[in-house]
C-alpha cells in the first residue's frame, strides 16, 4: 500500500516517510496543495496525510477537491491547531481523522493502520461483500471501486453514505439497528444522536430510490432498523 503526504515542512516529510516505510508502506510526497492534487492523480495512494497550512492550496481545500472528484481514500489532517472549530472544518471537508502537531510517531502509525484496516473491511468483510460487486435491480454496488451505479450512471455519494450503503448491500436481507450502523460507521467510541443515521438513510434514498417514500433498496423495518433488499 502507498501513503501520500502533502506538507511543505521538510522535517515533517522526513519523519512521516520514516514512519510509513518502517511499517512497510510505499511513500510519495507533495510540497504544496496544488502539487498534492497532481501527485494524487499520478500515484493513486491508499491513504493521504494533508497538512492544513500549505502554499497554493491549504489542506482543507485539497481534501474538499478530492471528495468532489469522488475519491473515498482515507484522509488524515495534520494541524498545529487542536480546537474544535478547526477540527470541524476538517471533518466537514471530508477528512477521516485529525492529528495535532507535534504528534508521536506511534500514534500516527496506529492511526494509519486503523484507517487502512477500516477501509479494507468497509464493505462488510464477509459474505456478499467479498465479491467485487453486487447488483439488485437497477442498482449496482462496486465494493472495491467504492462506487454505486444506478442504471449504469455513477451515484454521487459521500464516503459515509457509501459506507452505509455498501455495508448493508453486503448483507442483503439482514436487519441492522441504528446502533449497529452508528458503531460500524463512526466506531464504538462515538457519542451522538441515533437520529443521525435516519438522516443518512434519507439522503441515500434520495439518490438511489425511484420513490424515496417507497424505498426498494434501503427498507425500514419498523421498530428495529433498516435492511437492504429489493422488493418482489
Amino acid at each position: 500500500m502507498k501513503i501520500m503526504l502533502a506538507d511543505d515542512e521538510e522535517s515533517i516529510r522526513i519523519v512521516v516517510e520514516h514512519i510509513v516505510t518502517e511499517d512497510g508502506y510505499d511513500f510519495c510526497y507533495a510540497a504544496d496543495g496544488a502539487e498534492a492534487l497532481s501527485v494524487f492523480e499520478a500515484e493513486n495512494p491508499d491513504l493521504v496525510i494533508l497538512d492544513v497550512m500549505m502554499p497554493k492550496l491549504n489542506g482543507f481545500d485539497v481534501c474538499t477537491q478530492l471528495r468532489k472528484k469522488g475519491s473515498n481514500v482515507p484522509i488524515i489532517i495534520l494541524s498545529a491547531k487542536g480546537d474544535i472549530v478547526d477540527k470541524s472544518v476538517g471533518f466537514k471537508a471530508g477528512a477521516d481523522d485529525y492529528l495535532v502537531k507535534p504528534f508521536s510517531t506511534l500514534e500516527l502509525s496506529l492511526r494509519i493502520e486503523a484507517l487502512l484496516r477500516r477501509r479494507e473491511h468497509q464493505t462488510g468483510g464477509a459474505g456478499e461483500a467479498e465479491k467485487e460487486s453486487i447488483k439488485l435491480g437497477d442498482l449496482e454496488i462496486l465494493f472495491k471501486r467504492y462506487e454505486a451505479r444506478l442504471k449504469g450512471k455513477r451515484v454521487e455519494l459521500t464516503p459515509k453514505e457509501f459506507k452505509i450503503l455498501a455495508y448493508m448491500a453486503g448483507h442483503p436481507g439482514e436487519v441492522f439497528t441504528r446502533e449497529q450502523l452508528l458503531t460500524y460507521v463512526w466506531g464504538e467510541d462515538y457519542v451522538g444522536e441515533l437520529t443521525g443515521i435516519a438522516v443518512f438513510i434519507r439522503k441515500i434514498r434520495e439518490k438511489i430510490e425511484e420513490d424515496p417514500s417507497k424505498p426498494k433498496y434501503l427498507q425500514t423495518v419498523w421498530g428495529v432498523g433498516y435492511k437492504f433488499g429489493e422488493k418482489e
